[in-house]
């Protein structure tokens, strides 16, 4: 290794760090979601909360919570919103009165005809393949990271 390369590696810029690059691809992320989404008046959150319930509808807040990777603390007030802009509807389990179910309402399952990914998929600049490699890199680190504070 060089002197050059070993000082690099001993003073890394904020550009080295992979964190910073994720983090900042996260905020580009949401401006690329944000004219589209304040057209339909969601947040980014409030949106993946509503594609988790396209993806399997009625499920509870808890395993919800773990899909999207948010606390109950945080995600209720998120289904709150959302219930009271006609999205879905929360209810008690019949079964178990401890557990909160959530299902989309027809206004929410409607949501998912305006193909917003689709759009944001072609503003990366990938090709299918790269985003598919790209968005399961991404994946594995996040998992990997989980894994190893746990």
């Amino acid at each position: 290794m060089k002197s050059t390369d070993k000082a690099a590696a001993a003073n890394p810029t904020l550009s080295d760090f992979l964190c910073f690059a994720v983090y900042s691809a996260n905020l580009a992320f949401g401006k690329a979601y944000k004219p589209i989404l304040e057209q339909l008046g969601l947040t980014y959150t409030q949106y993946i909360t509503i594609v988790a319930l396209w993806e399997e509808d009625n499920q509870t807040v808890g395993s919800l919570g773990e899909k999207l990777f948010l606390e109950s603390n945080t995600l209720t007030p998120i289904l709150k919103k959302l219930e009271a802009m006609g999205f879905l509807a929360r209810q008690r389990d019949p079964e178990d009165e401890r557990q909160v179910r959530v299902s989309l309402t027809r206004n929410g399952r409607r949501l998912r005809e305006k193909r917003l990914e689709t759009s944001l998929a072609n503003a990366t600049g990938l090709t299918p393949d790269e985003f598919a490699r790209m968005q399961k890199a991404i994946a594995t680190l996040r998992d990997n990271l989980i894994k190893s504070v746990k």
